[in-house]
This record gives C-alpha cells, sequence and structure tokens, in this order.
C-alpha cells in the first residue's frame, strides 16, 4: 500500500491496517530526513518487528572544470573539446 507517497509492505504480517502502516512511515520520518521510497516491515521470531527502509537518490548534475571554466554539460561542445573529454583519464571513486 502507499501512504503518503511512501510504499508501505509487510512481511510475515497478515493483519495489519491502513492506520498502522501510518503510524510506520511517520516513524521512519522522524529519524530520516532524506525523503521516503519505501517501507518494509518484517515480523521477527521474537515477536518484535524489523523496519527496513529505502531513500530517494539525490538527483545531481556533474561538472567538469575544462581549462579553467566550470560546465555541466557537454551538449555545446565542439569535437575538438569533447576529444580531450575522452582521451583525459578518468578516476573512480570509492566509497569505505
Amino acid at each position: 500500500m502507499v501512504i503518503d507517497g511512501v510504499n508501505v509492505s509487510f512481511a510475515g504480517i497478515d493483519d495489519y491496517s491502513e492506520k498502522e502502516a501510518q503510524n510506520y512511515v511517520d516513524y521512519v520520518r522522524e529519524r530520516v530526513t532524506e525523503p521516503l521510497k519505501s517501507i518494509i516491515v518484517k515480523l521477527c521470531d521474537d515477536g518484535k518487528v524489523d523496519v527496513d527502509y529505502t531513500v530517494q537518490g539525490e538527483k545531481f548534475e556533474r561538472i567538469r572544470r575544462i581549462t579553467g571554466y566550470l560546465v555541466g554539460t557537454t551538449d555545446r561542445w565542439n569535437d575538438a573539446k569533447k576529444a580531450e573529454e575522452h582521451e583525459r583519464v578518468k578516476h573512480n571513486i570509492f566509497a569505505e
């Protein structure tokens, strides 16, 4: 079910209400600053619940520095500038 734009699903719980789903959405929103995408509520063996959630990714625009100028897109570049960018060494960013 979708509550306030958040997809809420229950695993191992057969009887749940829309109000209960709304309570889980409110609970997670109090603790998370990013926009929520989905919530999964799982029933554990000890009778407690585990709440997993995913957030929506932030949209960003890549900015390149070419000969001292900051540019966002390459759609207005000439062939020489596109070739220069293509030949550059690209470095990966590794998150630990």
